[in-house]
């Protein structure tokens, strides 16, 4: 059975069918989404793009948090997208739209893993973290493929930013703009984005990469003794910011490798975890 999905992020929505046992993804469309516009624009722009997708089977999709997926109702407050939508029933909304008897949400983070379990860097691995840096920082430990949120072992909801570090929130540490403000302390000077941080660093620039393994020891000190205590034995790292894996490798002091590519990879786990969801 192929699965229609939708993959949302801040500035786009993405339709894809995914077929199961290749787990090839067809993408059908990329869209622009305009996340800070009212409810009802954002629910004609998902709509418009699912439409194109075969909507028999149902329909799965992955999003970011704060965001209640068993509900279908967003609770996203000063994010930076999705704002007008807080305490909005998107699901019911959606569904309603399009006319699907079975909707699932997935947080996009533990999409990434499960995709990644599922084809990817940490195929069938037993104990695995997948971590997605970006605006913010994501992630998923997953047992046997399956996302594991309670329980010691992890952080609190399996969600490594609900952490402190150093006295701080860790995405003040390890974060798109976490980097970008690390330089800008450090150089005196505003990069554009971190691909251009990565870029000069690659050039020579060693300022840049300095900011860039300071940012990843960083992270390697908060997740090490999350690894440690579920017995994690690789972790893959997505997100815009996984494009600079070759710089900061070597700051990670467990075995870790990077995705191929974020959003194929949580079209892919969104679509096995609909297929296993009774």
């Amino acid at each position: 059975m192929d699965v229609a999905v939708l993959e949302i992020g801040g500035s786009h929505v993405t339709a894809a069918v995914v077929s199961p046992g290749t787990w090839q993804v067809t993408e059908v469309d990329r869209a622009k989404l305009e996340s800070q516009a009212t409810a009802e624009v954002v629910v004609t722009q998902l709509a418009d793009a699912a439409r194109k997708l075969p909507l028999a089977n149902g329909l799965a999709v992955a999003l970011p948090g704060p965001f209640d997926f068993g509900t279908g109702v967003a609770w996203y407050r000063d994010q930076g997208k999705f704002d007008q939508l807080y305490g909005f029933n998107l699901g019911a909304a959606l569904g309603n739209e399009l006319g699907v008897e079975r909707l699932m949400f997935m947080n996009d983070a533990e999409a990434f893993a499960v995709g990644e379990w599922t084809a990817g860097e940490v195929r069938g691995v037993e104990r695995c973290v997948g971590v997605t840096i970006g605006t913010g920082i994501g992630t998923a430990f997953l047992a046997d493929g399956r996302v594991l949120r309670e329980g010691g072992t992890v952080p609190p909801g399996g969600e490594l930013y609900r952490t402190t570090y150093a006295g701080k929130p860790l995405e003040d540490s390890i974060s798109a703009r976490a980097i970008l403000r690390r330089y800008a302390e450090t150089t005196g000077k505003e990069a554009p984005g971190v691909k251009e941080i990565a870029d000069q660093a690659r050039a020579g620039d060693t300022a840049a990469r300095r900011v860039l393994t300071a940012c990843f020891t960083d992270l390697a000190d908060a997740l090490k003794p999350w690894i440690d205590r579920f017995g994690v034995t690789h972790t893959v790292l997505g997100g815009s910011i996984s494009g600079a894996f070759d710089l900061i490798a070597s700051a990670l002091d467990f075995p870790a490798s990077a995705t191929k590519d974020t959003e194929h990879s949580a079209l892919i786990g969104t679509a096995a975890h609909y297929l296993r969801t009774p």
